[in-house]
């Protein structure tokens, strides 16, 4: 297990940019320079990541494809396609040879060839950035970028736009969180997924849920206008284990971090009554993660920061998980996941790994503040803001798990979307598998303009009344 000391080691890597953070509050709440922005769109991308590679691996920005790539193909409700499934792996990181791969690899990935050294490795390929997303939302974000800023000590963006991050040149810890919880996604979404609980022996435990969200905040109708009322709504349904299917959720999120950022419902179908739930959200269990996941877990994290101080690590180059579109096929839901969830971990031949630059992102719980998790380290993907890889340790400082999310990026709404994710419990050798959608003849659809769902009213609590098992 790591201890503490390992902790200060990852940040001493990354000590210059740090110190430079923290000597001035008033440099660290500061917009965008002239200079930031003579190079947003020229040396780097619209999104504000650096376009160039590097001669370890990281590819050049290409932004080649606006939409469907060669070999991507329209099946509504599915990831389409592969688009580079001819290539093969550029070599094979094992227990045997991961120690010369150690400064590409974040915490979790080390202790994962440490507690399985027989059976994981990462079979990584070349590195691809050839998608890129719509001018309207560039327009967004370099108007975020001369106007956003902080307010109510990090808890609002004032002056903020939606439909895009609100700091491309993120200046310390919460500037940089809000870049991954508001970050350019769909604006309509459904999802019918599975959940799997994978114990040591191969046992698994079942759940199943239903989530319908419309995000406002994306809705391509309000690109641009500034942030005002409500950011998410969001109703989920339980299908499974059995002793909880029918819970069914609310939500309604702000665009702010404060005590009323997030009110949400649940009904509960023993008591056939809906009730508000206040606090809903942060360390609470997600009821069909059969108490594995916390709700803020969703992915990797959601909701206010309020109980954290955030604190940029700095930015490197690691092997995440990147175009892993095999891994969303048909074919691996058949029989039930039998390929894809091995004991341990998933099947490693599901996995594509990749070079990419990404911010390294550290919450640590504040003094008087309660959560399960006192200290997590995020891995944030730099062409998409999307938080891709976690760690998280316990009280004591040590590993506790490593979690990682499938982000790809979708044809249609033309933006990077989440899909399948994997939470490792490095204790019990429990793994939970989320949002899988593989064996579901509808999985994520996005942006259906004349579904029920993509209307307000869907939403209302007298809808889930009306809805209840």
């Amino acid at each position: 297990m790591m201890k503490m000391k390992k902790i200060q080691r990852l940040r001493g890597a990354f000590l210059a940019t740090t110190l430079l953070l923290c000597l001035s509050p008033e440099l660290a709440m500061a917009k965008a320079t002239p200079e930031d922005m003579a190079r947003l769109g020229k040396q780097l991308t619209c999104m504000g990541a650096e376009k160039a590679g590097t001669a370890s691996g990281v590819a050049e920005y290409t932004g080649k494809w606006l939409g469907a790539a060669p070999g991507m193909t329209g099946d509504i409700g599915r990831v389409s396609g592969e688009p580079y499934a001819t290539e093969k792996p550029l070599f094979t990181i094992t227990a045997q040879n991961y120690a010369q791969y150690a400064d590409r690899l974040g915490e979790g990935q080390k202790a994962m060839f440490r507690k399985y050294p027989a059976s994981f490795r990462m079979n990584v390929y070349a590195s691809h950035r050839d998608f890129r997303y719509d001018d309207s939302i560039c327009r967004v974000i370099a108007q975020n970028a001369e106007e956003a800023e902080l307010g109510g000590e990090g808890k609002s963006v004032i002056n903020g736009r939606m439909g895009a991050s609100p700091f491309p040149f993120p200046k310390n810890g919460q500037e940089l969180l809000w870049n991954s919880v508001m970050p350019a996604l769909a604006y309509v979404e459904y999802r019918d997924t599975d959940l799997a609980v994978v114990y040591p022996n191969g046992g698994i435990t079942w759940g199943a849920q239903r989530v319908w969200t419309l995000t406002r905040a994306n809705d391509p109708q309000l690109r641009g206008k500034k942030y005002e009322g409500i950011a998410t709504l969001a109703r989920g349904v339980t299908l499974a284990p059995e002793r909880d299917k029918g819970v069914m959720t609310r939500v309604i999120d702000k665009f702010s971090m404060d005590k009323e950022a997030r009110l949400a419902w649940q009904y509960i179908s023993a008591t056939r009554r809906i009730r508000q739930a206040p606090g809903f959200g942060f360390d609470m269990p997600l009821t069909s993660s059969a108490n594995t996941l916390t709700i803020d877990d969703v992915r990797l994290f959601n909701g206010s920061g309020e109980r954290y101080d955030w604190k940029i690590l700095g930015k490197r180059e690691v092997f995440i998980p990147y175009d892993n579109y095999r891994l969303e096929q048909k074919s691996v839901g058949e029989s039930r996941y039998a390929r894809l969830l091995t004991p341990h971990h998933e099947n490693p031949d599901f996995v594509r790994w990749e070079a990419h630059r990404v911010w390294l992102l550290e919450a640590k719980l504040k003094e008087g503040y309660r959560h399960i998790y006192p200290l997590r380290v995020f891995y944030i993907d730099e062409d998409s803001w999307l938080f891709t890889m976690s760690d998280t340790f316990d009280a004591q400082g040590r590993l506790w798990k490593f979690n990682w999310i499938n982000n790809l990026y979708q044809p249609g709404p033309n933006i990077f979307n989440q899909f399948s994710a994997f939470y490792h419990d490095l204790n019990s050798g429990t793994y939970t598998a989320m949002d899988l959608t593989q064996a579901k003849s509808q999985g994520v659809i996005v942006d259906a303009p004349e579904a029920d769902y993509s209307k307000p009213a869907f939403y209302s609590i007298d809808n889930l009344r009306n809805s209840g098992f």
